[in-house]
């Protein structure tokens, strides 16, 4: 059973939470597009969902060390010395760094470029929120101490948007990608093109799966600089808006309260194959958001009696309009060797209902099966029990790149973290980095929020080791490493 393009808004149909529980469950005084009844359903469309009973049992593993983020000591956090930028006044600014993402080979191991670990990141003047743009940090492959990263500066200038590709020139901000070192030997960064914002000319942040192939030289021992990219081209938007939304189907109603997601590409090859896998939201042949979307029982989980339960309580909360826009995803394209889009495919992973936005995706293979680890947050979603400070990353396991995916730990559950936005150790775009020279894995990510302190910036957080076992995970007791180590090599 598929929507149709019914595309329902939760302003557009009025239904009765009415539930007529008997030898059969029916819905009553609900009206399609079409004036057709709604009733219970269950339709998964080839995609492996994030049901709502998964998010909720998953309250009862908060507090597990096993998958408890490690406390770091806050006197010890240093902010990264090279995450600098001279402004147009010529004064120093020392940047926030969050989402980072090294260079990594095929199989998603680190990569080692001419003896250094390239690592992209998200920077910026922490009093300006629109300063989104990707830097290139470096290091010797063999040291790990914070302070070896340097700096070669923005990957892109301004004049690299080029005139020819439409989507590139109005871009406004650059967000989180992957980078892939190529059989050729050439640095292939993808990443995601945000457009502007004009209410007026239908313009509404757009978000594009970008790539280009970023140069880079040692021009002196010791010094890497960026010389510049070619072909910087626009992969994908969206398409026609039936596989994954796009921005104009996302906004045709302006309701601004909806999070359209189209980003974070993170490339992988299987059988030869080239991919990127990214942030989505489902388009309208896929499950697309809306009204009807709460009749859906794939996406509350197992058992009648629960979905009965789920079902009238969302009715009669205050999370029931957010629930009816939620319709994250985990999309995937398949892309030609010139990395220009091949074909669209379904969506590995969904949360409808749950939350509109499930971050960063990043999948590898290791020992036969794929591993997919999304970010996501609590303040986005619409379980009675999570609440803002709630983070997570979630991890699910297949046999296939394509699915189905299995939930790691029982409920998907890998990291959570409940500490205080405020708090200096805060983290998140929790990375797992499988390894050559261990069996565990190297997590990454960044700590202390944007513009929340003067002397602390955005930085890289410490690093933690993570075991991973089939579809089981355990964060490694003792297993903390320097911050913005990315790789491990058992002693």
């Amino acid at each position: 059973m598929k929507f149709q393009k019914r595309a329902l808004k939760a302003s557009v149909v009025s239904l009765s939470a009415a539930l007529i529980l008997g030898s059969s469950l029916t819905v009553a005084s609900a009206k399609t597009h079409e004036g057709g009844d709604v009733k219970p359903f269950k339709e998964t469309y080839g995609a492996s969902p994030i049901t709502r009973q998964d998010m909720e049992q998953m309250i009862g593993q908060h507090g597990d060390k096993q998958f408890t983020v490690p406390s770091f000591d806050a006197s010890s956090i240093k902010n990264i010395k090279s995450a600098t930028k001279i402004d147009e006044n010529g004064n120093e600014i020392k940047m926030d760094v969050w989402d980072t993402w090294p260079l990594q080979n095929t199989d998603g191991t680190v990569a080692e470029y001419n003896g250094y670990h390239l690592v992209f990141g998200l920077a910026g003047d922490p009093k300006d929120a629109s300063d989104t743009f990707i830097y290139l940090f470096y290091k010797k492959a063999d040291d790990t101490s914070v302070d070896a990263w340097k700096n070669a500066g923005r990957v892109f200038e301004d004049e690299d948007k080029y005139k020819g590709d439409k989507t590139l020139a109005g871009q406004q901000e650059e967000w989180s990608g992957s980078a892939t070192f190529t059989e050729d030997g050439e640095v292939r960064l993808f990443y995601t093109n945000r457009g502007g914002w004009n209410d007026a000319e239908g313009i509404f942040g757009r978000q594009s799966l970008t790539t280009a192939q970023v140069n880079v030289s040692e021009k002196s021992q010791g010094t890497l600089q960026v010389d510049g990219v070619e072909d910087h081209k626009t992969i994908y938007s969206g398409g026609d808006s039936e596989t994954y939304e796009n921005m104009e189907k996302a906004f045709e109603d302006r309701n601004f309260a909806n999070n359209h997601t189209l980003r974070d590409p993170h490339y992988i090859e299987d059988k030869g194959k080239k991919y990127l896998v990214f942030e989505a939201n489902t388009g309208t042949e896929y499950g697309y958001s809306g009204e009807e979307s709460l009749y859906n029982r794939a996406y509350y989980g197992n058992g009648m009696n629960y979905f009965r339960e789920e079902f009238s309580q969302l009715q009669n909360s205050g999370k029931k309009d957010t629930a009816e826009l939620a319709n994250g995803a985990i999309g995937i394209i398949e892309i030609n060797d010139d990395y220009t889009i091949k074909k669209e495919m379904k969506p590995l992973i969904v949360s409808n209902t749950v939350t509109d936005e499930i971050e960063r995706p990043n999948i590898f293979k290791k020992d036969g099966k794929f591993y997919l680890f999304t970010s996501t947050r609590g303040s986005k979603m619409t379980i009675d029990g999570i609440d803002n400070q709630d983070i997570y990353m979630l991890g699910y396991v297949a046999n296939n790149l394509t699915g189905p995916y299995k939930p790691m730990n029982k409920t998907g559950i890998v990291l959570h973290q409940d500490l205080d936005p405020n708090d200096l150790t805060w983290t998140y775009a929790h990375y797992v980095i499988p390894q050559k020279e261990s069996d565990k894995f190297v997590v990454t990510s960044y700590m202390t929020n944007r513009g929340f302190f003067q002397d602390h910036k955005s930085t890289f957080a410490p690093s933690f080791l993570l075991d991973i076992d089939g579809k089981r995970s355990s964060v490694v007791e003792d297993g903390i490493l320097d911050q913005g180590q990315i790789t491990y090599e058992e002693e």
